[in-house]
């Protein structure tokens, strides 16, 4: 009976230091999905950059393109607010244009300085985009519209942990303080 407590008290002791404790998060925790956030895109200084550059950081990444009309800059004003919220250098946020035939590195240079300096914007070749855009889950659709065009395309926030590993998503309208929270319990 002894030796019985004994293997009970080790395994509830072995069970109580597991790093695995359970972190309520207020967005959709997609940790499961194993999303392949890997990328290879270039900034708007004209930088190659990829996830394993933002290690260390929390990284928030969001998809849209600089003609959109109302869902992509009502986002990023309230990823400029979030950012301000959170006050802490551990936090990225990337911008992914789905239009880099109009969305140069000029373009995200003046578009994303007009929300937060801070923020860094991503554009590559289309094939590129699109695969990223298909490992991130987000629909894009190029629209003719006379003689120009939109681009149709999901909106979500999507936040990759310290290890670069994508974690959660928001869809579009998520109240921006559960957004603060959980980025704040990624950063600890």
């Amino acid at each position: 009976m002894n030796k019985f407590l004994n293997v009970i008290l080790l395994i509830c002791f072995l069970c109580s230091c597991s790093e695995d404790k359970k972190i309520n998060f207020n967005g959709s925790n997609i940790t499961k999905a194993k999303i392949n956030g890997n990328f290879s895109l270039t900034d708007q200084y004209g930088a190659n950059r990829t996830l394993e550059d933002f290690k260390g950081n929390v990284v928030a990444i969001f998809f849209g393109f600089a003609n959109c009309p109302d869902i992509c800059p009502t986002t990023l004003i309230e990823l400029k607010e979030i950012d301000k919220r959170i006050n802490n250098k551990n936090l990225q946020v990337l911008f992914v244009t789905l239009d880099p035939d109009r969305d140069t590195q000029e373009v995200l240079k003046d578009y994303l300085a007009s929300f937060n300096e801070a923020f860094i914007g991503l554009t590559g070749n289309i094939e590129d985009i699109e695969k990223m855009a298909r490992q991130y889950k987000i629909f894009r659709l190029k629209v003719e519209e006379g003689n120009s065009y939109t681009i149709d395309h999901s909106s979500a926030i999507y936040l990759v942990d310290k290890e670069g590993e994508v974690r959660l998503r928001y869809p579009y309208g998520f109240k921006i303080e559960g957004i603060v929270d959980d980025i704040k319990k990624l950063i600890e």
